[in-house]
């Protein structure tokens, strides 16, 4: 699959910071690439120079294979083919919803064609037309979000720049518009780049994850790929929950708290650090000492010591025989052990090595 984004080299600093460190990054075609990381990593730096909005110190930007921006040239925001939606919306206060949403429709399409257009907007991103004749400062900051990525859908881009994009919807309302939003720019065929904090957003909606830590890419792959095989605990812990376990690794397998677990991929021999996720941990009541005793010399054994009831699931925090720091599990939380209850803990499927 051919890219429609292809980032090579790119580097920004500002005031002596380098903000961006040199970074690669392909987006194929028809895609949704999502660049996750914490405040202040430089994802919102990469996007403004894709859209246009700054210009890198190195390297190049090229959209359907064009070149837009490297330090020597840059194409003009407006003739890059792309829709940008900020963190705020960013809409004119002076206009109502439905002049902001029509402003990014061809200027030759009728006034019959704008109305209908902008109503079938609003509806895409869960609005009333009745939201039509306000202003923005009568909206809420979420309701405000919905109406910037109309305007920026109305333009129909190559390629869609999402910054933040549902951080100020409600819960309910962020899973069912990112939903939403994935399937219409995937119906539609528009390549999206998206950046997030959110580590749920990103697995959810993602056809490529790329995690980002101080300017620099630490993994970019599928997301299950990503979550599930981390090349560092950097990434393993920013994806999710991740148990981390000192561990010996000999002949592919991870002699450590839980017993002999195997590893995914061959990694040389000797000390390591085992990474599960708590999903792959699953904890089962020891009807007696007796039998506390005798279960694998004490491997995967433990005390109950709190719990997190969360509906579906629970997560139990688990002291486990030896010094070996406290194990989160998560796991149904029907008929799940209670505090005090003597565990034992096992391991489902393979962990990763990391050196």
């Amino acid at each position: 699959m051919t890219a429609m984004l292809d980032i090579r080299g790119l580097a920004k600093s500002f005031n002596g910071h380098t903000v961006l460190d040199h970074i690669d990054l392909s987006v194929p075609r028809g895609s949704t690439t999502v660049v996750v990381g914490a405040s202040g990593c430089g994802k919102t730096t990469l996007l403004r120079i894709v859209a246009g909005f700054e210009s890198p110190d190195a390297g190049t930007v090229s959209i359907d294979g064009r070149q837009v921006a490297s330090p020597q040239r840059s194409v003009a925001a407006h003739r890059r083919g792309v829709g940008y939606v900020a963190q705020d919306g960013a809409l004119f206060p002076h206009l109502t919803v439905a002049q902001n949403i029509a402003y990014g429709l061809p200027g030759s399409a009728r006034r019959r064609e704008v109305r209908q257009r902008v109503a079938e907007l609003l509806e895409t991103v869960s609005l009333d037309p009745s939201y039509g004749p306000r202003r923005p400062h009568q909206l809420s900051g979420g309701q405000q979000q919905r109406v910037a990525l109309a305007r920026a859908l109305a333009r129909k881009p190559v390629l869609m720049l999402l910054d933040e994009p549902f951080s100020a919807l409600d819960t309910g309302l962020r899973a069912s518009t990112r939903k939403a939003v994935a399937a219409l720019l995937a119906d539609a065929g528009v390549t999206t780049l998206l950046v997030t904090h959110d580590q749920e957003e990103a697995l959810s909606v993602a056809d490529q994850i790329a995690v980002m830590r101080d300017g620099r890419f630490t993994q970019i792959g599928a997301p299950q790929q990503v979550y599930r095989q981390p090349q560092d605990r950097f990434t393993a812990e920013f994806l999710g929950d991740c148990i981390a376990l000192p561990c010996t690794i000999a002949a592919g397998f991870a002699e450590c708290a839980l017993g002999r677990v195997p590893v995914q991929e061959a990694v040389g021999d000797g000390p390591a650090t085992l990474a599960l996720r708590p999903e792959q941990l699953r904890a089962t009541i020891v009807s007696d000492i007796a039998q506390a005793g005798s279960a694998d010399d004490s491997h995967g054994l433990g005390t109950v010591v709190a719990t997190e009831f969360l509906g579906h699931d629970v997560l139990l925090t688990i002291d486990p025989a030896g010094d070996n720091g406290l194990i989160v599990v998560r796991q149904h939380s029907l008929n799940h052990p209670t505090v005090d209850a003597k565990v034992h803990i096992e391991v489902i499927g393979s962990g990763v090595a990391l050196k």
